[in-house]
C-alpha cells in the first residue's frame, strides 16, 4: 500500500488537508488537473447523473488509494548565529 501511496504522491494525486467536503478525493483530483474544486464537484455530479453507477465505486477506492497531503514541516529550532 505504501508503494501505491508513493506513486500517487509523485503524480500529485493527494487528498488536501484543507478544503475537503467529504474525503478530499475530488479536491485532490481538481488540484492535480488545475481545476477549481467546486467545478470538479459539479462535473462529478453531472457525470454521475448521466452515467450512474461506476463513480460510486471509484470514489471510495480512490479515497483509500490517495494519500493525505503531507503537512508542511517547519524547523523546530533555528541555528544560532
Amino acid at each position: 500500500m505504501n508503494d501505491i501511496h508513493q506513486t500517487f504522491r509523485q503524480q500529485g494525486l493527494v487528498r488536501p488537508r484543507e478544503g475537503r467536503v467529504l474525503g478530499g478525493v475530488i479536491a485532490g483530483l481538481a488540484r492535480r488537473f488545475g481545476l477549481d474544486p467546486w467545478l470538479a464537484r459539479v462535473l462529478f455530479i453531472l457525470v454521475l447523473m448521466i452515467i450512474p453507477g461506476s463513480q460510486i465505486l471509484i470514489y471510495p477506492i480512490l479515497w483509500i488509494l490517495m494519500p493525505n497531503e503531507q503537512p508542511a514541516t517547519y524547523p523546530t529550532s533555528y541555528p544560532s548565529s
